[in-house]
């Protein structure tokens, strides 16, 4: 098998505890709702309510102006977590979101003529920004008077202690008007002696720490440590809900961007949220139950033929039942047409099915061909077991073999399985690299969104037909 090798002896990375999200209490929630960015979007939603009462342009126009101010400013992330409370750092950035807001109104009113009131929309949209701007440098303020006097900071671990990484923590101890709170370090080699170190070095491991001190955010400085156990970090932090910062190489050289933080000289790349933390995620599920649910009504009578081919071919049982490693690292049942013959004691569990397995017969080998075995997964799905894109769930023994021989095998367990997913559209299906099909399944994750999902089925339809053409 390319890429899996044959060691089969448990190994350190066979032992890694995968860390599983922390069950969030009230407190955590709370905590978890940023008070800047909550005060920002109720100043805008006053002064566009203060506007269109004063310049009355009618509920056609209200509507056009609600839509175009706070969805331009949501657009152009105005309402954002940040460290740096700075009002002339994303001025520049406000004053944009207005100008194109402007546009629009303006574009509203030329197309098609609009509706009556055109011109006090503008004026709207000017008088808007003379009530906002003030208003968020009061907010920016205020804000950062609440960090410094009532600490209303988030927890803070830094891995690496080198010098990069007490720099970063004396900051925060100077300045906690960025919003960060250090309580400790997590290095296996730290640079300096841990007595000369201005928080306390963590003989725990990271997920430990992060748990017992309820630890909000997670900042990658440089260490010795090898490389791969930074990712891990980085993963272990994402996994568990934690906001993630990292000092990226060469710095010094680093502009300010969309993504990027600044906690004074140094600048913080933010990494994106867990998916399956965020909003669109819900709609994910939701699509998966629905399409689901269509697709095994639709598809019921083409799993009845098929079921049946099995069973005239090789007797029964006709669904094959077989233990997989889901999200969480979670055993549960999958469903499958069964394709391959049973011939005494069940051995799949540990052992690779492969093209040319005398096992598999002409039914068998076509159901594999065209996928068709895999369409009672349609249940799997609506239980919650998987989802329709995701990484291909495997079974708990290669799991633990996979996990000791490939770095990051273990971080595709951070998302539900999927029934396709992004590496079986480029090809990485049954004897094929696991090292090749760990990267799609990360990188999948690390970018997820529901226009890759999309892709992803567009692709996997695209499969199917040319293979059965070919």
């Amino acid at each position: 098998m390319n890429g899996v090798g044959s060691a089969t002896t448990p190994t350190l990375a066979s032992r890694r505890r995968h860390p599983r999200p922390r069950e969030a209490s009230g407190a955590d929630l709370l905590s978890r709702v940023n008070a800047v960015a909550v005060l920002l979007v109720a100043v805008d939603v006053t002064a566009v309510a203060a506007v269109a009462v004063r310049y009355a342009p009618g509920a056609r126009w209200t509507a056009v102006l609600v839509a175009a101010l706070l969805g331009v400013r949501a657009a152009c992330r105005l309402y954002r977590r940040r460290l740096w409370l700075s009002w002339f750092h994303d001025l520049p950035r406000s004053v944009g979101a207005t100008a194109v807001a402007f546009a629009l109104v303006t574009l509203v009113g030329l197309v098609g003529g609009g509706p009556p009131g055109g011109a006090a929309a503008q004026w709207a949209v000017l008088a808007f920004a003379a009530l906002s701007e003030p208003a968020r440098l009061v907010v920016f303020a205020f804000g950062r008077w609440c960090r410094r006097r009532f600490h209303r900071c988030d927890r803070t671990i830094v891995v690496g202690a080198g010098k990069v990484g007490i720099d970063l923590v004396g900051a925060m101890q100077a300045h906690p008007e960025f919003g960060l709170r250090p309580v400790g370090f997590v290095d296996p080699e730290p640079a300096v002696d841990r007595a000369a170190l201005p928080v306390e070095l963590m003989d725990e491991d990271l997920a430990d720490a992060i748990t017992r001190l309820g630890v909000g955010t997670v900042v990658l400085a440089f260490s010795h440590a090898r490389e791969s156990s930074v990712v891990d970090s980085a993963i272990t932090a994402h996994r568990l809900g934690c906001t993630t910062l990292v000092v990226p190489r060469m710095f010094e050289l680093y502009q300010d961007g969309p993504d990027i933080e600044r906690l004074r000289s140094y600048p913080l790349m933010r990494l994106g949220t867990a998916p399956t933390s965020r909003p669109s995620w819900w709609v994910k599920r939701a699509m998966d139950v629905l399409l689901a649910a269509v697709a095994l009504v639709v598809l019921a009578p083409v799993i009845a033929l098929c079921a049946l081919a099995v069973l005239l071919e090789s007797g029964r049982p006709v669904i094959f039942r077989q233990v997989r490693v889901g999200m969480d690292d979670q055993p549960f049942v999958l469903y499958k047409l069964r394709s391959v013959r049973m011939n005494g004691e069940d051995d799949s569990q540990v052992t690779w099915s492969v093209v040319g397995d005398r096992r598999v017969g002409p039914v068998g080998r076509f159901l594999r061909r065209t996928s068709l075995d895999e369409l009672p997964q349609l249940w799997n799905i609506l239980r919650g077991d998987m989802s329709i894109v995701g990484p291909r769930p495997e079974r708990p023994g290669f799991v633990r073999e996979f996990s000791a021989i490939h770095e990051l095998y273990w971080a595709r367990h951070r998302v539900p399985t999927g029934l396709t997913g992004l590496a079986q559209v480029h090809g990485l299906r049954g004897d094929t690299s696991i090292v090749d099909r760990s990267r799609y399944d990360n990188y999948y994750i690390a970018n997820w969104s529901l226009w890759l999902d999309v892709k992803i089925l567009l692709q996997t339809v695209g499969e199917l037909v040319c293979r059965r053409n070919r």
